[in-house]
C-alpha cells in the first residue's frame, strides 16, 4: 500500500545522490517534493507539515550539507521522521498487564473487521502468549454477528460466550467478565457492535460498556483502504471513548498509505497491530521502522525471516536441503519446494520485502509477478506418474501429450519445466562436486551451465552454438 509513496521518495532521494554536494535550496526542493508525495499518499495535512518542518531544520544543518553523501544524510533524516511519524522505533505491546481476566474491548465501524479481527487476536494470544480466551460478541445490532464470533472462536480453538437471546451488549458484558472469573479465563475480548458512521448512540453505548467493563485495552479497528476517513474516525472514538491502540486491517491492499502516517499523531494512539488477510494467523506486530524501511525502499529483510520462521515446515526444509547436498533432487521434490514458496504468500510481497527490489518491480510493470507459473508447474508435476517424477528423462512425446493433457497445458510448458529442471538439477550436482570451499574459490559462476560462462566459442567454458 506504500507503493506510490516509496516509487516517489526513492526519486528524489536518487536526485539528491547524483548532485554531490547540497545548497540549502537543493534541500528545499526536494523537500518540496517530499510534501508533495506526502500529500498524494493521503497523509493528513498537520502531519505532513510537522514532518517537512522536522526533516528541514535538520537536514539544512552544517553537519548534511558538508557532509560526504549529503543525499545519504538527507536520506537518513526522513527515515528517523518517518518512523516517529509512524509512532517511534520498536514495537507497542499489547497491556495485558491487569488482574485476571482482562478486559479487551474492540471498538470501530461496521465494515472495518471488528469480528475477524477478534477471532485473530483471540487466536494469537492463545497460541503465542498461551493464555486462556474467551470471545464475547456485545453486537446486537446486525444479524448473525454473534453466530460469526462464536464459529471464529472454533476456528480459533478457544471460548466464546454462550448467546441469550433479548441481552443487552451491557449485560452481556457483564456476564462475560462473571464467567471470565469463575472459570478462570486470562482475557476476555469483547466485540462491540459498529455502525455505518459515527453517531452519538454507538458511542453512548461504548461508553457504557467502558464505565462497566473498565478495560485494559481499548482497541480502534479501522480499514486501511478508507484513507483520512479512518483518521477522523480514530479522532471521534478517541475524544468520546479514549483509544489506546489502533489495529489496521486490509494493510495488505492497494490504497494509499496516508491513514497509517497519520494514525499516531493525529490520535495519540499507537498503531499496534496490523491485519493483512482473511486468514485468523494474518494479524501482526507493527514495527515502525520496518515499515518506514520499506516506504524508502530499505526492505524488511527481519520481517521476511520471521515470516518465514512462522510459516515454513523446517523438517520438510532440512530433508530438501540434505536431498540438494546429495544430488538426489527430484519432481517431487520440486514440488514440495514450490508448496513451501506459497506459504509465504505472493512473490511480489516477498519482493517488497527485500532492499532495493522496488525499482526491480517498477522495471517490470504491470507483469505478474505473482505465483501462476509455480501453480502452473504444480499441475503439471500433479499429471506425472510417481515413476515420472522420480525419474524426468522418462518422459518422452507420447507421456508429454497425455501430462499436458491431464494438467490443461501445453506440450511446450511441459518442456520448460523439464529444461528449467534439468539445469536446477544440473547445479545442484555442480555445487555437490564442488563443496563450499570450491565455490568460494570459484565463485557462483561455477555453477551455471558451460554454454552461459565466459570462453571462446567453443572452446572451455564457451558455447559450441555462438
Amino acid at each position: 500500500m506504500f507503493e506510490a509513496l516509496s516509487g516517489k521518495l526513492s526519486g528524489v532521494f536518487d536526485g539528491l545522490a547524483k548532485r554531490g554536494a547540497l545548497s540549502e535550496a537543493d534541500v528545499m526542493e526536494a523537500m518540496r517534493e517530499v510534501r508533495l508525495a506526502m500529500l498524494d499518499a493521503d497523509v493528513a495535512l498537520p502531519v505532513v507539515k510537522d514532518f517537512v518542518n522536522k526533516v528541514k531544520e535538520r537536514a539544512v544543518g552544517q553537519e548534511v550539507l558538508e557532509s560526504i553523501s549529503p543525499g545519504q544524510a538527507v536520506a537518513k533524516i526522513v527515515n528517523d521522521a518517518l518512523i516517529d511519524a509512524l509512532g517511534g522505533a520498536g514495537v507497542a505491546p499489547l497491556n495485558l498487564n491487569a488482574i485476571p481476566p482482562v478486559p479487551v474491548l474492540m471498538v470501530g465501524l461496521q465494515g472495518s473487521g471488528k469480528t475477524t479481527t477478534s477471532g485473530k487476536l483471540a487466536l494469537r494470544l492463545a497460541t503465542r502468549e498461551r493464555k486462556k480466551v474467551l470471545l464475547a460478541s456485545l453486537d446486537t445490532q446486525r444479524p448473525a454477528a454473534q453466530l460469526q464470533l462464536a464459529q471464529l472462536a472454533v476456528q480459533a480453538g478457544v471460548t466464546s460466550l454462550p448467546i441469550i437471546a433479548g441481552q443487552t451488549p451491557v449485560e452481556i458484558a457483564r456476564r462475560a467478565l462473571d464467567v471470565g472469573r469463575r472459570e478462570g479465563y486470562d482475557v476476555v475480548i469483547l466485540d462491540t457492535a459498529g455502525r455505518l458512521s459515527i453517531d452519538e448512540a454507538l458511542m453512548e453505548e461504548v461508553r457504557q460498556i467502558r464505565d462497566v467493563t473498565h478495560p485494559a485495552e481499548t482497541l480502534l479497528v479501522v480499514d486501511a483502504m478508507t484513507g483520512q476517513d479512518a483518521v477522523n474516525t480514530a479522532k471521534a472514538f478517541n475524544e468520546a471513548v479514549g483509544v489506546t491502540g489502533v489495529v489496521m486491517t486490509r494493510m495488505d491492499g492497494d490504497a494509499r498509505g496516508g491513514a497509517a502516517l497519520s494514525m499516531k499523531a493525529i490520535t495519540g494512539a499507537p498503531i499496534k497491530l496490523t491485519g493483512s488477510g482473511e486468514k485468523l494467523d494474518a494479524l501482526d506486530e507493527f514495527h515502525p521502522e520496518r515499515v518506514a524501511g520499506r516506504i524508502l525502499g530499505l526492505g524488511d529483510i527481519a520481517g521476511l525471516v520471521e515470516k518465514a520462521a512462522d510459516t515454513l515446515d523446517h523438517e520438510e526444509g532440512e530433508r530438501l536441503a540434505q536431498r540438494m547436498m546429495a544430488g538426489k533432487f527430484d519432481l517431487d521434490d520440486y514440488a514440495s519446494q514450490i508448496r513451501q514458496i506459497n506459504k509465504l504468500g505472493s512473490i511480489s510481497g516477498i519482493l517488497g520485502m527485500l532492499p532495493g527490489m522496488g525499482k526491480v518491480k517498477e522495471a517490470l510493470g504491470d507483469k505478474d509477478l505473482d505465483t501462476s507459473v509455480l501453480k502452473k508447474h504444480l499441475a503439471i508435476i500433479g499429471s506425472m506418474t510417481r515413476g515420472e517424477r522420480r525419474a524426468p528423462g522418462i518422459i518422452k512425446a507420447s507421456r508429454k501429450k497425455r501430462i499436458a493433457a491431464g494438467s490443461g497445458t501445453t506440450v511446450q510448458d511441459i518442456n520448460k519445466l523439464l529444461k528449467q529442471f534439468d539445469m536446477m538439477s544440473t547445479m545442484m550436482k555442480r555445487f555437490n562436486k564442488l563443496g563450499v570451499k570450491g565455490l568460494m574459490r570459484q565463485g557462483m559462476s561455477a555453477l551455471m551451465p558451460k554454454g552461459m560462462g565466459g570462453g571462446p566459442p567453443g572452446g572451455p567454458g564457451g558455447s559450441p552454438f555462438r
